[in-house]
């Protein structure tokens, strides 16, 4: 059958007829190609697919360079590593709405489980030209980007790291002390614990650097923060403070459980370092909160802690070195 319907039309009017169908054939045609050139020539994925069967129905040149062509297969068999399900990831549930209806575009990161590249994908539901709903994703390539993004963030952290940390011993600093004891002591009011603060300083530390030199100094620095950590609780606040000078803060700790913990740095030190070249002791200093005032200042009230444990700490560097006293005590 024809464009020509009625009986009565001349072979011109059929002729003209046939010629405006054509032409509009034509005009679709070449909106076809206008439209699949441009796909084709973006630097970026776009792909169709069912949104309820998950048939890849669209890929454009880019993602069949990248990633193969359809053949007859699903989309997560064609762009992702291992499938023969949907993804975990897929994003259909969020295209459509409660009522089955397209929702809008979704915007997410990626990195692809073939090529392991990041792409940033644009993914919307759309009604199909056989009426079916698809899903269409649009997917750029981003590695470059999220590798800035991840040096960037790698850089903060340690930026961080070094702003809290003694550089030598990785122990916190003066500064991260005063911040991590600030919470320390808001939970401990909380909870009506007790807690105790001690300072220890290490015995003729200027004879160990000018006997040998700094860098055994260092060595020794390095190595008595290593048998305190390896003897304080996972609990407890150690920090170098300046110098040869560490602080320790010992939350929910009544005084006969500081006393022995202390006392057992104090031994660790002495033995720990018995057969090193340089043997190491450290006098120690304890005070305890057993009650918190009404009200207080923490970082005021840590000085003030502080201050008790250096001033018992000086009593045992007076009483001989290598031992604790107690502020008070």
């Amino acid at each position: 059958m024809n464009g020509c319907h009625a009986s009565s039309a001349s072979p011109e009017d059929c002729g003209k007829d046939c010629a405006a169908n054509c032409s509009a054939l034509q005009d679709k045609h070449n909106s076809y190609l206008a439209i699949s050139t441009i796909l084709n020539s973006l630097d970026a994925l776009v792909y169709v697919s069912d949104l309820q069967t998950y048939e890849l129905i669209y890929l454009n040149d880019y993602g069949t360079r990248v990633w193969g062509p359809i053949a007859g297969r699903k989309c997560y068999q064609v762009l992702q590593a291992g499938q023969d399900a949907p993804c975990q990831f897929c994003t259909n549930h969020l295209l459509t709405d409660a009522a089955g209806k397209p929702a809008g575009v979704h915007v997410w990161e990626f990195q692809n489980t073939i090529n392991g590249r990041w792409y940033q994908c644009r993914d919307q539901a759309i009604v199909w030209v056989d009426g079916r709903l698809v899903r269409i994703e649009i997917a750029t390539d981003i590695t470059e980007r999220k590798a800035m993004e991840q040096q960037l963030a790698a850089a903060k952290a340690l930026a961080e790291k070094q702003a809290s940390t003694d550089e030598l011993t990785q122990l916190y600093n003066r500064r991260a002390f005063f911040a991590l004891s600030r919470h320390l002591f808001h939970q401990a009011h909380r909870a009506g614990q007790t807690l105790a603060v001690v300072m220890f300083d290490l015995d003729h530390f200027k004879r160990i650097n000018d006997q040998w030199n700094h860098a055994a100094g260092d060595a020794v620095l390095v190595k008595i923060a290593a048998l305190a950590r390896s003897i304080l609780r996972g609990s407890d606040l150690l920090a170098r403070i300046g110098g040869e000078e560490f602080a320790i803060l010992l939350p929910d700790t009544i005084e006969a459980a500081a006393s022995h913990l202390v006392e057992r740095l104090r031994a660790g030190f002495e033995h720990g370092t018995a057969n090193d070249d340089i043997q190491c002791t450290a006098s120690f200093g304890i005070t305890y909160l057993s009650a918190f005032p009404p009200e207080f200042d923490p970082e005021t009230l840590l000085s003030t802690l502080l201050h008790q444990a250096d001033v018992a700490m000086m009593q045992a560097k007076a009483e001989g070195r290598n031992r604790v006293c107690v502020f008070g005590g």
